[in-house]
């Protein structure tokens, strides 16, 4: 950096300041900064202003004193100005420096008759107020080009100042129009351009073929197998009980034992679907370690024999016989009974032969069947193994 601008002081004439406190902000052609105070001290004045453009490196902007000097009797040194050697007064130049100077004279030469019929850009010379760009300082340095002949290079660049394009363009290295021509294309690319945009047609709507539903197939309705069963042997063993260890023990209970019973350890269904074990198995070669028998599921329905037979009539059922109420002993009446018709339940009927029928889906029917089996041969022929 060469120079800069003051944008503004914040402290004045006569005003002290410590260590730490900014005492101005300048600015170059790429940053802004702050001037902190290195020491404690008074501002004794200000020779650059608020606003100063261009201030040398190593100009005088300001005198700085003592915290506790006198500012009326101070005397302030004069600035030292660089004395700018001329080339007459200068001294001889050596064997070794005026060879090279020599050499440069007809490039030199050279230079200013090629610039001189360079055509200019498309920007206007002005002079320039705002400190050059370092990309257009160096290639002044390198051209040989002074600052005082910038002012004279067509300017594009924004409030007329110099760009790089601008010296190159006045060197003739690229097209007069270049800088130009970028600088419209900058700014025209600078917001979104919608001109060009046209609402789409609307896409045709293609025949849309009704879709047939796929036809499931019908599930086959389950088989139901049905088996004869007596409850004489129940009926019997109900008595034992009864007179022996004083235990009613309901049929129902019989019935839902020998059920529980025969559900046990059945074939597995052909139906049946293999589990993570039996394939894991499988794939070892241990198929004799799977499960050859399951828990079944059958719950039969229970009708009296009587019922299934074709046109035979239901036999009354007496109620159960009711309690004597104190009312009608007081009152002398006897409660009224009333026989009812056998309702069609699933409950055994003690006097007649029971008919269980189970449902069953295809392929389960010999499994139910070995279900029903079980079921007569608990009931009719062990009993007995049904009270423990």
């Amino acid at each position: 950096m060469t120079e800069g601008n003051i944008s503004s002081w914040k402290v004045k004439e006569g005003d002290s300041f410590s260590t730490g406190d900014i005492l101005l902000e300048i600015e170059t052609d790429k940053a802004q900064m702050e001037v902190e105070a290195t020491d404690d001290g008074v501002m004794a004045k200000i020779t650059q202003g608020d606003g100063s453009k261009g201030v040398k490196v190593g100009a005088r902007i300001a005198v700085l004193a003592d915290p506790d000097e006198d500012l009326s009797s101070l005397e302030i040194p004069a600035e030292d100005t660089p004395k700018i050697s001329q080339p007459g007064k200068s001294e001889k130049p050596t064997q070794q420096e005026s060879a090279p100077a020599k050499e440069s004279q007809p490039q030199e030469a050279e230079r200013k008759t090629e610039v001189g019929n360079m055509p200019s850009s498309a920007g206007e010379p002005k002079q320039q107020s705002y400190p050059l760009y370092p990309s257009v300082q160096f290639l002044l340095h390198s051209n040989g080009l002074s600052n005082s002949e910038a002012s004279k290079i067509p300017a594009t660049g924004p409030n007329g100042r110099i760009l790089k394009g601008d010296v190159l363009a006045y060197l003739g290295r690229i097209e007069k129009s270049y800088s130009a021509e970028q600088s419209k294309r900058i700014a025209k690319l600078g917001h979104l351009d919608l001109s060009n945009i046209k609402l789409a047609a609307p896409h045709a709507q293609k025949d849309i073929k009704p879709t047939t539903k796929e036809v499931q197939p019908v599930p086959e309705p389950p088989v139901e197998l049905s088996l004869p069963i007596s409850l004489t042997a129940v009926l019997a063993t109900q008595s034992r009980l009864e007179k022996t260890l004083g235990i009613h023990l309901p049929t129902s209970t019989f019935v839902a034992r020998a059920i529980d019973l025969a559900n046990s350890d059945l074939p597995n269904s052909p139906n049946r679907k293999p589990t993570a074990n039996d394939l894991f198995n499988s794939v070892l070669g241990l198929d004799s370690l799977s499960p050859r028998t399951t828990y079944g599921h059958f719950n039969p329905q229970i009708t009296p024999y009587a019922l299934k037979s074709a046109g035979a009539p239901a036999q009354p059922v007496p109620m159960h016989k009711r309690k004597t109420d104190i009312f009608d002993e007081i009152l002398g009446s006897k409660p009224k009974t009333r026989n009812l018709p056998a309702p069609a339940t699933a409950r055994p009927v003690k006097e007649a032969v029971n008919v269980f029928t189970v449902s069953a889906s295809r392929g389960d029917e010999k499994r139910a069947m070995i279900f029903l089996e079980r079921v007569k041969t608990a009931l009719e022929a062990e009993p007995g193994t049904l009270v423990l």
